[in-house]
């Protein structure tokens, strides 16, 4: 059982790993040892989360989930297939964390006061004053 939240939980048997071989420099093991961590997540097929979480972890996912509704998250940082496997777990936890969370309060949009609206535009005008200022005079024959 892989804890979320104190309310949120995920079996392990819905999480799915594979390993395959890291990508890049690695010396002598690179050929032979299968650190990279490849984990699975059916969204739609899951039953522990609720309908809003499945939601905002689909639209967090972004790239992630596939057309299936499978979030992959697939991690080589590490060089062993342990600490591999704990920074995937890490990050599907982080994720559906992020997606449990409540969105905020959608913003209400408000009007400027009036003294707000007043000062703002004494300041322009003290500064178009400023800005005319530094003109050069223009010439003017009155002789």
């Amino acid at each position: 059982m892989v804890f979320i939240t104190p309310r949120l939980s995920v079996p392990d048997e819905e999480l799915h790993e594979s390993f395959v071989r890291s990508s890049g420099a690695g010396g002598q093991n690179v050929n032979k040892v299968a650190t990279a961590v490849e984990l699975r997540f059916s969204i739609t097929n899951n039953w522990t989360l609720p309908y809003d979480v499945k939601q905002r972890l689909t639209k967090l996912g972004g790239r992630r989930v596939t057309q299936e509704g499978e979030l992959v998250l697939f991690v080589q940082t590490h060089r062993t297939q342990e600490m591999n496997r704990k920074a995937a777990l890490a990050r599907f936890v982080e994720l559906v964390q992020k997606a449990a969370a409540p969105p905020p309060p959608p913003r209400i949009a408000t009007k400027p006061t009036k003294g707000a609206v007043r000062r703002r535009l004494e300041g322009k005008a003290i500064r178009s004053t400023v800005k005319s200022n530094r003109k050069r005079p223009e010439d003017t024959d009155e002789l």
